[in-house]
């Protein structure tokens, strides 16, 4: 188990409830990237994945705290989407 893996999901995982709570309250999608969401949740699959199959260590679980985070934040960024399509209509109306 490395330090440094762990100071580093900590470091990333303290972003997210910060991000999740603004994109809930706001109920905007601007300023943030879908794609990068799925990207950086990715890239939390691909550590779950080398942890299971070559150095399985407890920083499994911050892998899986934070991709779950990042999934979070974005169905959150989808319930966003549809918020301001609604809106959209609405205003058309």
């Amino acid at each position: 188990m490395s330090p440094y893996e762990i100071i580093m999901l900590l470091c990333f995982g303290a972003a997210w409830p910060f991000s999740i709570y603004k994109s809930w309250h706001t109920k905007k999608t601007a300023g943030k990237s879908i794609l990068f969401l799925i990207i950086v949740f990715l890239g939390y699959i691909a550590g779950i994945i080398n942890k299971l199959l070559y150095h399985f260590d407890a920083v499994i679980y911050f892998y899986i705290l934070n991709a779950s985070m990042v999934l979070t934040d974005s169905i959150v960024w989808f319930r966003n989407r549809t918020i301001e399509k609604q809106a959209m209509t609405n205003d058309a109306q």
